[in-house]
């Protein structure tokens, strides 16, 4: 299973419950390194696989997803924000569907700096 969790607006702590529970349950976690806060890492079990997309393709991505799936692992895709609003997640949930392996979502904690006028950055 693959789950697509978003990670918020950057600050640990605004990590939805179930997107933190699933990274502590993860035995793989592949997280947007250019994006996401490094310290929801800090989540992960100790025998947690991780990756950083930042330095993979697409294709590098999902041959990771495939391989956790077929070895009957739970896989977090971490993007940043609400990844159904603002990650490019569509591509990857095609090629499941295509490949037949189940995913869910789940949402994270949106911020728009633009509404904010004190917003300085992530936390």
């Amino acid at each position: 299973m693959v789950h697509f969790v978003g990670a918020g607006p950057g600050a640990p702590d605004l990590i939805t419950r179930r997107g933190a529970a699933l990274l502590q349950k993860a035995d793989c976690i592949i997280y947007a390194g250019s994006l996401v806060n490094p310290a929801l890492l800090g989540l992960a079990k100790a025998d947690c696989a991780i990756y950083n997309s930042a330095e993979m393709t697409l294709e590098q991505v999902l041959d990771v997803m495939r391989q956790m799936e077929a070895a009957g692992k739970i896989t977090v895709r971490l993007h940043t924000g609400d990844p159904c609003l603002y990650g490019a997640i569509r591509e990857q949930m095609d090629v499941l569907d295509a490949e037949g392996i189940p995913y869910d979502d789940t949402p994270g904690v949106s911020r728009n700096k633009y509404e904010d006028k004190h917003w300085t950055g992530y936390a």
